[in-house]
């Protein structure tokens, strides 16, 4: 079942700068090889149900499984029948922007 989730993985309690410890959360994402993109609040990540799941786990663990109290934020579109809903949501937004 294609799913579509925006996930933001973030740690507690390690200062102000966060970047460290999202680059490894995103470098277990980009491993995975399933389609994703990175914006400046979430990465998007697109596949099968239990696969994408399995990713968000693993890219979470990455900081979790270091003693790092770790929050995810996670909203999913899943939607039967549809492929490449990663970028083919925003195309026909901008499509009718162009009208």
């Amino acid at each position: 079942m294609n799913t579509l989730v925006a996930v933001a993985i973030a740690p507690f309690g390690v200062g102000d700068e966060l970047a460290p410890y999202v680059a490894d959360a995103l470098r277990v994402i980009r491993a995975s090889g399933l389609p994703n993109r990175t914006t400046s609040m979430f990465t998007e990540i697109e596949g099968p149900w239990d696969e994408v799941m399995a990713v968000v786990r693993d890219a979470t663990f990455a900081l979790a499984e270091r003693g790092i109290r770790t929050e995810v934020i996670l909203k999913a579109d899943v939607r039967p029948g549809h492929t490449d809903t990663l970028t083919r949501k925003v195309e026909a937004v901008e499509a009718l922007l162009e009208e």
